[in-house]
């Protein structure tokens, strides 16, 4: 078996983690941990691979280094970061939980490339010690070369034992005929219009409305973004399945100190759900969130 792309440019530490190389830059994995609401509790369900990039050993931020990167190379770039994640997710982190890695449905211009891709994943989820039922492939924004390509390929990883989930999600027309589509196992809510949203009650009330909705259809729901208390609050109002942001925990560079979450069950309690309390009839002031990928 030829090897992976990803593979060859990896370093291995001794400490059981990786980092990867691509031109002048080492990147490194964070892992975000994703919350369910549970029996009035937090637990921690999944976590979220992000890159970090490094340059002559100083942080920069993942914009700058993917902004630097030749369209001829994202496929490359893309295979290398799932690799990262993957075999970190195997060496450090609780052994139950779901791992979410990106997929650019724009580099995958032909059915050869997609099955190269899912090659490349089955040895490194092999090496990694992970079952592919734990691996959640979230679908970016981006414009698919072709429609046709895209559900062939997510029809693969799905037949791999993969689960789906739609990103940034923002009821666009785009968004909607990307839920629609893909048929996805979950659909992540892009943070900044669920503050938008969570501002006053019609927005709320259209909020919970759409989670229900996901949720009759079988699909769970993610809000990413979770900066303050009372967006935690109505966020489990709403419904929503899990969440995932600062208020909550922040991500870590691999190793991480996760792994002392690890239990026998799937999802480990680890914290009373108490945000501050707020009605969603409040108005309250515009705010500036952070964003999946903020250092």
């Amino acid at each position: 078996m030829s090897r992976s792309i990803g593979l060859a440019h990896i370093i291995r530490h001794d400490d059981g983690t990786s980092s990867g190389v691509w031109g002048i830059y080492t990147l490194q994995s964070a892992f975000q941990p994703i919350f369910t609401f549970k029996d009035g509790k937090l637990a921690v369900a999944a976590f979220e691979g992000l890159i970090r990039p490094f340059r002559d050993g100083e942080p920069q931020s993942p914009m700058t280094f993917f902004s630097t990167c030749p369209a001829a190379d994202r496929l490359h770039v893309e295979a290398l970061t799932r690799t990262l994640h993957l075999l970190n997710a195997g060496a450090c982190l609780p052994q139950e939980a779901s791992i979410f890695v990106n997929f650019d449905p724009s580099v995958f211009t032909e059915r050869s490339i997609a099955d190269n891709a899912l090659r490349e994943m089955r040895l490194v989820l092999h090496e990694a010690g992970i079952d592919p039922g734990r691996v959640v492939c979230e679908v970016t924004e981006q414009r698919p070369a072709s429609q046709e390509t895209l559900h062939s390929f997510v029809a693969a990883l799905r037949g791999n034992g993969f689960r789906i989930a739609v990103d940034d999600y923002g009821a666009d027309d785009s968004d909607i005929n990307r839920v629609k589509e893909l048929r996805p196992d979950i659909v992540k809510f892009d943070a900044t219009w669920i503050t938008q949203l969570m501002e006053s009650g019609a927005g709320f009330a259209l909020l919970t409305t759409m989670v229900k909705s996901f949720e009759d259809q079988g699909i769970r729901t993610v809000f990413e973004g979770i900066e303050e208390g009372w967006q935690l609050e109505l966020a489990e109002k709403s419904g929503a399945s899990m969440v995932q942001g600062f208020v909550l925990a922040r991500p870590e560079l691999a190793p991480t100190s996760f792994r002392v979450l690890d239990k026998t069950a799937p999802e480990t309690v680890v914290a009373s759900a108490a945000p501050v309390p707020a009605s969603p009839q409040t108005p309250r002031p515009a705010r500036a969130f952070g964003r999946r990928g903020a250092p």
